[in-house]
């Protein structure tokens, strides 16, 4: 009997783990970008705060990262190439996303930009500007100040920049998502929110 049941689980189990294998394939919902996979399990956000479909994917962010496991670690990469503004006020909000990240207020203070350009329409010009926002969400300008010229915050930076230039040549667009350091996601017209969720954390489970 405990044969028999063993026989009918496999029988419904493993057709279910191959379609759920299947759903994903090469070419189409992923590109395989590297050889070998990073030592530690990572998903790569590249984003910009100037992109819509950045600010619009916020809400998909956040479901990402409480569906992955304990050992995968997500990151937010600032791109600094989008045409609507100079890199260097892209570095500037780099900064500013980098502050917020020492402050352990980056959350907030990240929402606080994507609205100043996506909902109340302002403009940035510089690290003046991203400073007013932050005035606003209860920052004080000595602690800004601070940590702008802080060594944390400047290494945070350069690691930002590092992470950009090693993957440049595979962002043609944001937001892109990178896993392992081998996989980059594809997105196709026809998945739902909880198919792209559910493609970031498969892929995290690839080697």
């Amino acid at each position: 009997m405990k044969k028999v049941l063993l026989s009918l689980l496999l029988a419904v189990f493993l057709p279910l783990q191959a379609c759920a294998q299947e759903q994903w394939k090469k070419g189409e919902h992923y590109q395989v970008i590297n050889e070998n996979a990073s030592a530690e399990k990572e998903v790569l956000e590249f984003f910009s705060f100037w992109c819509p479909h950045c600010y619009s994917f916020e809400p998909l962010v956040k479901e990402i990262k409480s569906q992955l496991d304990e050992d995968v670690k997500f990151k937010k990469v600032h791109a600094n190439f989008m045409g609507s503004t100079s890199a260097k006020i892209q570095d500037d909000a780099t900064r500013a996303m980098m502050i917020g990240k020492a402050l352990k207020n980056e959350l907030q203070l990240n929402d606080a930009i994507f609205r100043h350009i996506h909902v109340q329409r302002g403009t940035i010009t510089g690290l003046k500007d991203l400073q007013n926002i932050f005035l606003a969400n209860g920052v004080s300008p000595e602690d800004f100040d601070k940590m702008a010229k802080s060594f944390s915050v400047n290494s945070l930076v350069q690691q930002n920049k590092k992470t950009q230039a090693t993957y440049r040549k595979h962002l043609t667009g944001v937001p892109s998502f990178i896993v392992n350091g081998k996989f980059k996601a594809i997105f196709t017209r026809d998945m739902t929110a909880d198919d792209m969720v559910d493609l970031i954390v498969w892929l995290t489970k690839q080697k």
